[in-house]
C-alpha cells in the first residue's frame, strides 16, 4: 500500500489547525489511512516529517500533503473545495491565452497523449517541492504503471517560450544535457548510460522515434518519460512560475493525475493557469484540449439501497450530508441518489462505491459492529473434492504432485511447445500491462510448467513422474468475459521407455477409478507426436489428450529423455461422473 511522508508544518497549515498525533490518527480512518510514524519530537516543527500508510489504492488523490489534509478538512465540515475558474469540461473551455502545447503526429503509437497547466502567484518554498516530487514519484510510480502509463514533468515556466512542442525525434540524431549531467548527451546514449535512463529506458525500447517536449526557441524540456533537461527542467525553491505537464498511453488516467496535481497546488495557494493541448487525432475527448478538464460522469444510487447495505435507516438529509463530507456534491430526489464527483476522484465505478462513502462520511463509530444472525456452515466445493479424489489416484499411480505459478512468458507458453502460428497460439491470454516479459501470459496448459520442472532434472533417477491440479485460462468468445478458465490436471511420465502405450494405460486406470466409460480418437496438437497422441472422448466430450511429446518440444525445453503426457479438464469430467 502506499506510503506517503508529509511535513508536518505543510499539514497542518493546509488542514487549518494543529492536532496531536492520537487526534490525528483517529480521523485518518476517513481517508482509510494510519500513522505509520510519528516523527522526531526534537526537531523544529518544519523540518518534521509524520510516514502515514494509506489502506487504499483507489484514491490517488490521497497520495500527496494537500489532498490527504483537503480529505480531513472536508470531512470535518469544512465547505467542499470547488475550482470552475481553471477547470474546462465539454460544456465550457478556460482561456489559456498562448499557453499552447503542439503534439506531433508520429506520436500517435508510441506515446500519444499529453496535458499540462502553469502555477504561478507565489515561489515555491522547500516543503512544498518536496512535496511535489513526492506525488510525481507516487501517481506515476503506482498509478502510471512506472511510468508507462503517466509520467510528470515540472519545468520553470517563466523561461519557455511559448507554444510549447511536443516531437518524435530520431534517437540517435537529437541530444540534449540531461539532469544532473553537465554534457550533451543522444536520446538512445541517455537510455544506456544515464541513471534514469537506465531506470526507465524499458519503455521506450523498440519506438522507432523518441518523444521530445521543447520550447518555440527549440529548447530541450525533457525526453519523456524518462529524464528532464539539465536547464528548464531544473526547478528549484523560490521559483515562482512552473509548468506541469503529463505524458502518457492512457488519456482518463493522465486526465485525473492532471486533475489531482492542480487541485493540490490550488489548495496550497497558488494561481492555475489552463493549457490547450492540440493533439492531430482523436484523444476520446476531442482533438484540442484544455487541461485541467473535468471528464468524471454522475453516478446512481437509491436510500433504500444505501439503507440496507450499511443496516441503517439514513434520511435523504442525512445521506446528503455524509457525502458532502466525502467532498462529493449530490442530488436526491424521489429516492435516488445522484452524485458529482470532484474534479480529482474517479473510482466510483458501482453504486457500492457511493454507499461505501456514505458509511465513511458518516462516521464509521455510527454502524455498531453485529454478530452474523445467520447460520451457516462452510464446506468445499465440488471441484475441489473431485479434485482431491483424482489427486489421490495420481499418487497411488505414483506421481507426485507439483504447483506451478499461473503466469508465465510467451517463450514457455507459445514457443517452446511449438504452437506458433497454430490456433493454440491465438487462443493464449495476453496481459496488457506486464511488470516483465516472465510474467506476460496466463497459462493456457499445465504441459509447459510439468516440463519446466522436468528441464533440470537430468540428474535425477527415472523414471520421473509428475502431475499439477491447477487453474488454466484462454480466450474464449462464448464467455461474457471472452475468457474461460478450467480446473485442468495434467501430469508427465520421462522414462526411456515412456509411450503412448504406457500412458494410455494410466489414463484407463484413473478413469475407471473415477467410474468413466470412454474412448479416444485420433488428435492433431502439434506439441505431441503425429500419430502418438489421442483425444480422450467421454459420453461424447472432449476431455482431454494425452500421448507422446514432440521431439521438437523436448528439444525447446533441453531434455533428453522420451516424455508421454496428458492433460485432462476435471470439470467436465466431474460433470460426466
Amino acid at each position: 500500500m502506499p506510503k506517503i511522508d508529509v511535513n508536518e508544518k505543510l499539514f497542518f497549515t493546509l488542514l487549518g489547525k494543529k492536532l496531536d498525533y492520537e487526534t490525528l490518527e483517529e480521523k485518518l480512518v476517513c481517508a482509510k489511512a494510519e500513522l505509520d510514524e510519528k516523527p522526531d519530537a526534537s526537531l523544529p516543527e518544519d523540518e518534521r516529517i509524520i510516514k502515514i500508510e494509506l489502506n487504499d489504492t483507489n484514491r490517488p488523490d490521497l497520495w500527496s500533503t494537500a489532498g490527504l489534509a483537503r480529505q480531513l478538512r472536508t470531512h470535518e465540515g469544512g465547505k467542499s473545495p470547488e475550482y470552475p475558474h481553471f477547470m474546462s469540461s465539454k460544456e465550457k473551455t478556460c482561456d489559456c491565452g498562448n499557453r499552447i502545447v503542439t503534439v506531433d503526429p508520429e506520436l500517435k503509437d508510441i506515446r500519444p497523449f499529453m496535458t499540462a497547466f502553469v502555477i504561478s502567484g507565489k515561489p515555491i518554498d522547500e516543503p512544498m517541492l518536496l512535496d511535489i516530487i513526492q506525488t510525481q514519484e507516487k501517481l506515476c510510480w503506482n498509478f502510471g504503471r512506472k511510468r508507462r502509463s503517466i509520467s510528470m514533468g515540472v519545468y520553470r515556466s517563466a523561461k519557455i517560450t511559448w507554444p510549447v512542442h511536443y516531437s518524435a525525434v530520431d534517437p540517435d540524431k537529437t541530444s540534449f544535457v540531461p539532469l544532473a549531467c553537465e554534457e550533451e548527451m543522444t536520446c538512445r546514449q541517455i537510455l544506456s548510460e544515464h541513471p534514469k535512463g537506465k531506470e526507465y529506458g524499458w519503455i521506450l525500447t523498440g519506438a522507432p522515434k523518441f518523444p521530445l517536449l521543447t520550447d518555440n526557441n527549440g529548447e530541450v524540456m525533457s525526453m519523456a518519460p524518462i529524464i528532464n533537461s539539465a536547464t528548464l527542467g531544473a526547478v528549484k525553491v523560490g521559483d515562482s512560475d512552473l509548468l506541469v505537464e503529463m505524458t502518457g498511453t492512457d488519456m482518463p488516467s493522465l486526465l485525473l493525475a492532471t486533475n489531482i496535481v492542480a487541485c493540490d497546488f490550488a489548495d496550497a495557494g497558488y494561481t492555475i493557469l489552463p493549457v490547450k493541448v492540440e493533439h492531430p487525432y482523436e484523444t476520446g475527448f476531442g482533438k484540442n484540449i484544455t487541461t485541467p478538464y473535468y471528464f468524471q460522469k454522475d453516478t446512481e444510487t437509491t436510500i433504500s439501497a444505501a439503507n440496507k447495505l450499511l443496516g441503517s435507516g439514513l434520511s435523504a438529509e442525512e445521506i446528503k450530508e455524509a457525502l458532502n463530507r466525502m467532498g462529493i456534491s449530490a442530488e436526491i430526489s424521489g429516492g435516488k441518489i445522484t452524485i458529482h464527483p470532484p474534479a480529482y476522484r474517479n473510482d466510483f465505478l458501482h453504486e457500492v462505491d457511493i454507499i461505501e462513502d456514505v458509511m465513511i462520511g458518516r462516521g464509521i463509530t455510527e454502524f455498531p459492529p453485529e454478530n452474523p444472525c445467520d447460520f451457516t456452515i462452510g464446506r468445499l466445493s465440488p471441484i475441489t473434492l473431485f479434485s482431491r479424489k483424482v489427486k489421490n489416484l495420481m499418487v497411488g499411480l505414483g506421481y507426485q504432485e507439483m504447483i506451478f505459478n499461473y503466469l508465465g512468458s510467451k517463450k514457455d507458453y507459445v514457443e517452446k511447445m511449438n504452437i506458433t502460428g497454430t490456433l493454440l497460439e491465438k487462443k493464449v491470454i495476453e496481459i496488457s500491462n506486464p511488470m516483465t516479459e516472465n510474467y506476460q501470459f496466463v497459462r493456457p496448459s499445465i504441459l509447459p510448467s510439468l516440463l519446466s520442472a522436468e528441464a533440470p532434472s537430468g540428474n535425477a533417477v527415472y523414471p520421473h513422474r509428475i502431475f499439477e491440479i491447477g487453474k488454466t485460462a484462454f480466450l474464449c468468445d462464448e464467455e461474457d468475459t471472452g475468457t474461460r478458465t478450467r480446473q485442468m490436471l495434467g501430469f508427465l511420465l520421462a522414462d526411456a521407455e515412456a509411450n503412448f502405450n504406457v500412458l494410455a494405460s494410466q489414463v484407463s486406470s484413473l478413469l475407471y477409478y473415477l467410474g468413466l466409460e470412454y474412448c479416444v480418437k485420433e488428435a492433431d496438437d502439434p506439441r505431441f507426436i503425429h500419430g502418438r497422441q489421442a483425444e480422450l472422448i467421454v459420453k461424447d466430450k472432449s476431455t482431454g489428450i494425452f500421448g507422446e511429446l514432440h521431439p521438437a518440444v523436448l528439444e525447446n525445453w533441453a531434455i533428453g529423455i522420451p516424455c508421454s503426457a496428458a492433460e485432462l479438464d476435471l470439470e467436465t469430467l466431474m460433470s460426466l461422473a
